[in-house]
């Protein structure tokens, strides 16, 4: 009597298509197993801090950028904390950017900005000022990006015997530019003022020729969206309208950003972001000036969909 074994053997020699339906079951078993896709690491944050921050008022963002995107590498950049952040902006500027070029050269992918209200200022002056950057989103969280003219517990604390109408006394004279907050206050009823003694915010809006200027709207154009972030309670940014580029004009009545002569004029590239669809407005109404970087809700919203 033939064993099992070969009646097998002899089996296979005449019906060779069996053997490849007895293993069909166990070829997953003996082929070597795929390797896991690889899904691609997520981009790394940089945050730049607003007036008299420090990094530590970042830990709520941090948590949850680490919670929605585990791995990321987020840097809080701790530079001009405190009082230091009244230093010039260009100074802060100059600063920032020594800081974020290493890490941009690390990130051949891009990097994300997440930049807080005096810092979303800094941050535009860095894409306007480096001609290599990688950023892919701007993130404008609260920033007075048109500039601000408003009595806040700030300036009361700054310059306790002005008021926003004699202000520009102070921040349009070389001595009152040697302050950050003076180097984007923007007074509409003395707008000539303004654009003669502006050592910062005219130059980056393109408002006052300067011979950087066309390298400057180039270099800001590299931005692969620009995110404003802001709303009706904020409580500091005056008008709040400014975070979306609007402003008041002299009546005090406010201009949106389509109504301003720097995106008529497209001087540093407003314009030419909006008609590619590059700029996302993101207005939430109830977050107060402080709360923007810690409310969760506004993270999920207007943040985490642009953290690729």
């Amino acid at each position: 009597m033939k064993s099992c074994g070969s009646m097998l053997g002899l089996w296979g020699q005449r019906h060779p298509a069996a053997w490849v339906l007895l293993l069909l079951p166990f070829l997953p078993l003996l082929l070597p197993a795929a390797p896991a896709p690889h899904r691609a690491s997520y981009k790394p944050v940089i945050v730049v801090h607003g007036l008299f921050d420090s990094s530590y008022s970042f830990r709520h963002l941090l948590e949850y950028i680490n919670e929605t995107h585990p791995g990321t590498v987020v840097t809080v950049l701790d530079l001009f904390d405190g009082r230091e952040s009244l230093r010039p902006l260009w100074e802060q500027v100059q600063g920032f950017r020594e800081a974020v070029v290493p890490i941009m050269a690390k990130a051949p992918q891009g990097v994300h900005l997440i930049c807080y209200s005096q810092g979303g200022l800094v941050c535009r002056a860095l894409l306007s000022v480096m001609d290599d950057h990688n950023v892919d989103s701007f993130i404008s969280l609260s920033s007075p990006q048109m500039g601000q003219y408003g009595d806040t517990d700030y300036l009361k604390w700054l310059f306790p015997t002005s008021m926003r109408s004699n202000l520009y006394r102070i921040c349009y004279s070389p001595w009152g530019q040697e302050f950050s907050i003076c180097n984007y206050w923007h007074d509409p009823h003395h707008d000539d003022l303004y654009l003669n003694a502006s050592s910062f915010l005219a130059l980056i809006n393109g408002e006052r020729d300067h011979p950087n200027a066309t390298e400057w709207r180039k270099n800001f154009l590299r931005v692969g969206h620009l995110v404003l972030i802001g709303g009706p309670d904020d409580g500091v940014i005056t008008p709040w309208q400014s975070s979306f580029f609007g402003f008041y004009d002299a009546n005090e009545t406010v201009l949106e950003m389509e109504e301003q002569l720097v995106y008529l004029r497209d001087s540093f590239g407003l314009k030419t972001l909006l008609a590619r669809g590059s700029i996302v407005r993101c207005p939430m109404a109830g977050i107060s000036h402080t709360a923007w970087h810690s409310n969760r809700t506004l993270y999920e919203t207007c943040i985490e969909p642009w953290l690729s």
